[in-house]
């Protein structure tokens, strides 16, 4: 039986330090109710027991619309058992109904209220790999050792299966495979196979964005209610709000709308059925969760709506836009949001946080936040073209890409945030997908780029952070 689960999109926030017996006992204490409510089948109850970031995230209506189809219908928890509790924080219990054995992840904020809450399929724990990973290093160069060094923590992991790494230095292009295209099939990944890219789609966004800025069809601080259908643009709390606020997550929507996720008929694959007349009907009525321009809040409903709004003034879906602005003119062949029936066999399988295959994401409305797949060779031409610009008309919205828009907390570009690695300021995006995760990073002054693609839900952040770290 394929496992039925859902993963509630919410922020974990650090908290201080607690003794971990008293910590993990108010966790169990909390999670006991859990239970009680869940048999009862009283999702009201459960919501109460949540945090306001998390009611921010998702609405009581389509918390209890997804209790009651997806999660009740189990039955009752027939056994429960703590599995781990990891940073004296995050609890994970193993859940037994009676026909499937999931498992429940939950933290608590500072009012013991309940910020993590998510339910997973449920596998026994393996250890990580003890025989080294094939890859196509060569282990010679002085880079190539170093790039090793960090790779292997990477991809001995146990719930990781195939990496490629990119690296552009001074120039010079070198990159690296390992592991697996295939789990089991022995096929190393290379430059050329296709992954999921994730949120990285976001920055191809932006560069649209601001390709029609440059052209002189629209501003930076055009309201967004000039592109809506009236009926939507008639909800005042969306008069606030620029196409800026959009491209750099100030606009006070929240990460996802609260209608997404009772309408996703598979709970792996999210985004694909949600279409422009669902973001429509909850655009509407929405409330904003923050005054526009004041305050970050990552969200790939605004950049979603973004793209929905540029494919309004273009005429074109954003697939073409994706192709004619930015992948012709640099010769990227090989970034696509579909692949066709020839170019799809180097596509990578993709996993799950368990190792286990999984879905690859699609996307109808908000494809323009994390819809594209792409090759390390491609993004790496990417990457290049965002380090050297030139005069044309591509390179000016590449350069206006880069130019803060916001910095209070958190510093951004138009879709690109600068980090800051052992001193050094990036330009930098990642993404993630249920069975990918992207890294992409780049800083001008040190010619350095590296791009990092996995087909393994498990973040590539410390390894793309790692490899700058060894080549600065």
């Amino acid at each position: 039986m394929k496992p039925v689960f859902l993963i509630f999109l919410c922020f974990v926030f650090s908290s201080p330090a607690l003794a971990q017996s008293h910590q993990q006992q108010k966790v169990d204490s909390v999670f006991a109710l859990v239970k009680k409510y869940f048999n009862i089948k009283n999702a009201d109850a459960i919501y109460n027991m949540a945090s306001n970031d998390f009611q921010n995230e998702l609405s009581i209506n389509a918390f209890s619309d997804v209790a009651n189809k997806q999660l009740f219908p189990l039955g009752e928890i027939k056994g429960s058992s703590l599995i781990s509790f990891v940073n004296n924080s995050v609890a994970t219990y193993k859940l037994k109904f009676d026909s499937i054995t999931l498992q429940l992840l939950m933290s608590l904020d500072k009012k013991d209220k309940l910020e993590l809450f998510l339910f997973q399929g449920y596998a026994e724990p393996v250890s990580n790999k003890t025989a080294l990973v094939p890859t196509s290093n060569p282990l010679k160069s002085e880079i190539d050792k170093k790039i090793d060094t960090v790779a292997r923590t990477y991809i001995q992991k146990a719930n990781t299966v195939g990496l490629c790494i990119g690296v552009l230095k001074d120039g010079k292009i070198s990159t690296y495979g390992y592991g697996e295209t295939v789990k089991g099939k022995g096929k190393l990944p290379n430059a050329d196979n296709f992954f999921e890219i994730g949120s990285i789609t976001k920055t191809f966004t932006t560069t649209i964005l601001a390709y029609y800025v440059n052209k002189g069809s629209i501003k930076l601080n055009d309201p967004i209610t000039k592109f809506l259908p009236d009926s939507v643009a008639a909800n005042p709390e969306l008069k606030s709000v620029t196409l800026l606020n959009l491209s750099n997550h100030t606009s006070g929507f929240a990460r996802i709308p609260d209608n997404l996720i009772s309408h996703a008929t598979d709970p792996t694959n999210p985004y694909k059925d949600y279409t422009k007349e669902l973001l429509f009907q909850y655009l509407k009525t929405c409330k904003l969760e923050s005054k526009p321009g004041e305050k970050y809040a990552y969200s790939n409903l605004a950049v979603g709506l973004l793209g929905s709004i540029l494919e309004k003034i273009s005429g074109e879906t954003f697939e073409r836009m994706v192709i004619d602005i930015i992948c012709k003119p640099l010769g990227m062949f090989s970034t696509d949001q579909y692949l066709n029936p020839l170019l799809f066999p180097r596509f990578v399988e993709v996993y799950n946080t368990y190792g286990q295959p999984t879905e690859a994401w699609d996307f109808d409305v908000l494809a323009p936040c994390g819809a594209l797949r792409s090759t390390v060779n491609d993004l790496l031409i990417y990457a290049k073209a965002n380090l050297h610009t030139g005069t044309d008309t591509l390179s000016k919205a590449i350069e206006l890409t880069h130019k803060v828009t916001f910095n209070k907390d958190v510093k951004i570009g138009l879709a690109w945030h600068i980090i800051i690695v052992n001193g050094v300021n990036y330009y930098f995006h990642n993404g993630g997908t249920n069975g990918s995760s992207s890294f992409l990073a780049f800083n001008p002054d040190k010619n350095i780029a590296v791009v990092v693609l996995s087909n393994a839900v498990e973040s590539t952040d410390e390894l793309g952070t790692g490899i700058l770290k060894k080549l600065q």
